[in-house]
């Protein structure tokens, strides 16, 4: 206990020696000074609840940037995710052609939730990184977003999805032609 109180403490005193290169950083990733004072203030949280994993001896500096720079990014893709706009409206070529291509929404819409059904019934260690994978991080920011070495989290998404593939084939009695 008082060896993490020292840690933390010592931690605190390195970021503050580096306040200022953070926020110029932050800035400059941001463009905007609201948007950088929320991104130092969620890096050194980050930096203060995982200081543990800081190797004593390394450049404090370059981790602390390193953490900023996976946190923007992160938010930066969330951002994009969230406005993302979906154009719904069938392709011209579909509609000037004397096909039936039309595409079924409502079958995607169920083939997607079912889907979904079947990855929430994969064990927690598997169905985190299967999602964070799903939902665009790298791998190696679910390991470092989960604390598990790379490797673990290359085998477990893997794992997930031939796991997912064998539920789907036999739920739909899909074979491979």
């Amino acid at each position: 206990m008082t060896e993490t109180i020292v840690a933390n403490s010592s931690i605190q005193i390195q970021l503050g020696a580096i306040r200022s290169s953070l926020r110029a950083f932050a800035l400059k990733l941001t463009g905007s000074s609201s948007d950088a004072e929320d991104l130092y203030q969620d890096t050194a949280l980050r930096i203060i609840m995982h200081a543990d994993k800081f190797n004593e001896g390394t450049n404090f500096k370059a981790w602390a940037v390193t953490i900023m720079r996976n946190i923007f990014i992160n938010n930066y893709r969330k951002k994009i995710r969230r406005n993302m706009i979906v154009d719904q409206t069938p392709n011209s070529y579909y509609l000037d052609s004397n096909e039936v291509n039309e595409p079924n929404a409502g079958e995607t819409d169920i083939i997607f939730s079912e889907l979904m059904v079947l990855v929430e019934g994969l064990p927690e260690d598997f169905k985190r990184p299967f999602l964070m994978a799903f939902d665009g991080y790298k791998y190696e920011e679910i390991a470092e977003e989960l604390g598990s070495p790379l490797g673990t989290i290359k085998s477990r998404i893997f794992f997930a999805r031939k796991k997912l593939q064998k539920l789907y084939k036999e739920r739909y009695a899909i074979s491979r032609a």
